[in-house]
């Protein structure tokens, strides 16, 4: 199968040598993402907006390689303080509904940027 590179000004551009999502058949594969505003590239201040940076630049990916957030089936959180763990189930619940993707949650020292929280996912688009 060949892979099909995913690219929208919707979410921040690669800041590394990566790129923001691959598709190969009906599979994507988001890279992670920061809390950063893809107009100004700068991180957003505070977790909560962080949290929600974060899913909004997710689904602006997906949608770019033909779903939504409702088409991921795995989610993986990462956390420099596993405190926030409450606050990112709390507004995940806003962009997603159930069924729930599969999702770890792990605690880190530290994320690029400084930033607090970063997630990337697999989707499954229906053929």
């Amino acid at each position: 199968m060949q892979k099909q590179i995913i690219q929208t000004a919707g979410a921040p551009q690669a800041i590394g040598t990566y790129s923001q999502a691959v598709k190969v058949g009906a599979t994507v594969y988001l890279s992670g993402q920061i809390g950063l505003d893809p107009v100004s590239m700068q991180l957003v201040e505070g977790i909560e907006a962080q949290i929600h940076r974060v899913f909004q630049n997710l689904q602006a990916v997906a949608e770019a390689a033909g779903g939504s957030l409702a088409d991921v089936v795995k989610l993986n959180v990462f956390l420099t303080d596993l405190g926030h763990f409450a606050l990112v189930n709390s507004i995940m619940a806003e962009y997603f509904s159930q069924p729930y993707p599969a999702r770890a949650a792990v605690g880190v020292a530290s994320l690029p940027r400084g930033a607090l929280v970063e997630a990337d996912g697999v989707l499954v688009l229906e053929s």
